[in-house]
């Protein structure tokens, strides 16, 4: 059992009998309560965000959360497809539940799946993945009075802001977790 000192960023905790992922802490010592947690937690199997505050003697368990690869296929309806690397079956995970993830999924994109209870339940993307720029306006030279960057749109049709030097067919490194610009490829 694990307790109110336990709870990190990414920790995989049981809570009301479903697996959470800890996106956020804070701790908060008061005279007459005790020690509480307020935290922002991400349930695996929903991808619901809720905000919940443990007190000091709240316990939970550590969900047991497996890992491994899969491809990314298509979607169907309002689920992603995907397949397993190894045994190669084919399952699907509902959009929602992949939520903002979805958008940088590209036919073909390997990934890592989150098991819980023998059964896929969310994916997780490599932190930095590269697109190609389908559709950018062009940079003129000595344009910067609106601070230098212009909004490109992706092979993925992703729409991102990049510096004026990016044009149609460049490869640009993103940034998964913010939705930012890192780089040419």
């Amino acid at each position: 059992m694990l307790g109110l000192t336990d709870i990190k960023t990414g920790r995989k905790i049981v809570w009301d009998g479903q697996p959470f992922v800890v996106l956020d802490y804070q701790h908060s010592m008061t005279g007459r309560t005790g020690a509480v947690m307020r935290t922002k937690l991400r349930n695996l199997l929903t991808g619901a965000t809720i905000e919940y505050t443990f007190q000091d003697k709240d316990k939970f368990e550590e969900a047991e959360v497996t890992k491994s690869s899969a491809q990314y296929l298509y979607p169907e309806h309002d689920e992603l497809q995907f397949m397993d690397s190894e045994s190669y079956e084919q399952f699907a995970l509902p959009v929602a539940t992949v939520g903002d993830s979805a958008k940088y999924l590209l036919e073909g994109t390997e990934v890592t799946v989150l098991n819980y209870e023998g059964r896929a339940i969310n994916v997780e993307l490599p932190v930095k993945m590269t697109f190609e720029v389908v559709e950018a306006p062009p940079g003129l030279k000595g344009d910067t009075a609106s601070g230098g960057d212009k909004v490109v749109t992706l092979e993925n049709g992703l729409k991102l802001t990049v510096p004026l030097f990016i044009s149609v067919g460049d490869r640009l490194i993103v940034n998964t977790e913010k939705g930012a610009y890192v780089s040419r490829a």
